[in-house]
């Protein structure tokens, strides 16, 4: 019992119509005021009924079966059954299917055969009713290729609904994608800053414990600080990550109108050049020069060998310039992650401008950054 399907809407509508056509040719035998019948009396209504069957799997073929046999049941037969509903339903199939072409043509051949046996001198039909014939065959097929044009109509909007929910879907991933990544910068920027800060001052507490006393207490100082901090941005960040509702937090970002604060914070002896207005700096560029300042300083002080840099910020009110140089040995740079070069690179290309860093002729290391200016106010 479990695998019997239930039959479509389709095949019962026909099934329902075809018991309705042959009740009505039985009352015709009954009630028609003849019994004479012949062999097309019970021929043509089964061969109609079985074509009707097979209308939505064969729409054309059935189409032709019925129109041929009611086209030869009413001229030829002697009962006066109602055969000719089945035509409706096939014409309506056909069009509703896309067959209009098909529904037309056999359509209009019908009638015309129709309006020629009439010309003969036996009347068979009224005009009244030929005209309601012809009404409801047209109202059939014009059923037909509605339900067919609204059948595509919702299917196109479904679609559209399932594309841009799709779209709706890759757009999101596209910005928690992006999102991941800027955090990971973030906590790259400021954590590995930081705490690149602390592995110096300890190594240079640890040197100056025995010979320098006041040394190793300035270090260890700067160490406790650094460290706060370091925590302070690590609780800012994962505020802004589970709280997104709340405010935003008030510490105030990193920024070129405090180069001064950012070159104190790396811990080495920078000699700086500034040429040009750095405080009316569009905000994305502001952070975006800062940050690269504060990772240019932090890869010195990590993988130079050298406690002093160079740091020259330029504005040309076309292009902010940063470049970062030492002169150190890089004895002790290992490869690194990487990351910290890759992140201060994505960030100059996401405004439209270029990162370079490399070793210089003369020695040392160089990172040049250019941030557009224009088209960013």
């Amino acid at each position: 019992m479990g695998g019997m399907r239930r039959p479509s809407t389709s095949t019962i509508v026909s099934v329902v119509t075809i018991v309705l056509v042959l009740s009505g040719t039985v009352l015709a035998y009954f009630f028609g005021g003849t019994r004479q019948t012949n062999a097309l009396d019970f021929v043509l209504p089964v061969i109609a009924s079985g074509a009707l069957l097979l209308r939505e799997r064969f729409p054309v073929v059935a189409l032709i079966v019925v129109a041929m046999s009611v086209a030869g049941y009413y001229p030829w037969a002697r009962l006066d059954g109602p055969l000719i509903v089945l035509t409706f339903l096939v014409f309506y199939t056909a069009a509703d299917r896309g067959h209009l072409t098909a529904a037309i043509a056999t359509a209009s051949a019908s009638l015309l055969a129709m309006g020629l046996g009439e010309t003969g001198g036996v009347r068979h039909v009224e005009d009244s009713v030929f005209i309601t014939i012809a009404g409801w065959i047209v109202a059939s097929i014009a059923f037909g290729g509605v339900a067919r044009n609204r059948r595509a109509y919702l299917h196109e909007a479904r679609q559209h609904a399932l594309d841009a929910l799709r779209n709706q879907e890759e757009e999101a991933r596209r910005r928690a994608s992006e999102e991941r990544l800027r955090i990971a910068r973030e906590l790259h920027d400021v954590l590995g800053h930081n705490i690149s800060m602390i592995n110096v001052q300890a190594s240079a507490a640890l040197h100056g414990l025995k010979k320098r006393p006041e040394d190793a207490e300035a270090a260890l100082r700067t160490i406790k600080d650094t460290s706060k901090e370091t925590l302070r941005e690590l609780r800012t960040t994962l505020g802004v990550l589970r709280q997104v509702d709340e405010d935003a937090p008030t510490a105030p970002a990193d920024s070129l109108a405090r180069v001064g604060a950012l070159v104190a914070a790396s811990g080495l002896e920078v000699r700086t050049e500034l040429s040009g207005p750095l405080d009316a700096l569009p905000t994305e560029v502001d952070l975006a020069a800062a940050r690269i300042v504060r990772e240019a300083l932090t890869n010195v002080s990590r993988h130079s060998g050298s406690a002093e840099a160079t740091l020259a910020i330029t504005n040309t009110a076309d292009d902010l310039v940063i470049r970062v140089a030492d002169d150190g040995p890089g004895t002790t740079y290992d490869g690194g992650s990487g990351f910290g070069l890759q992140g201060m690179r994505e960030r100059a290309t996401a405004l439209g401008g270029t990162l370079e860093a490399g070793p210089r002729p003369e020695g040392g290391f160089r990172v040049v950054a250019r941030l557009p200016l224009k088209g960013t106010r």
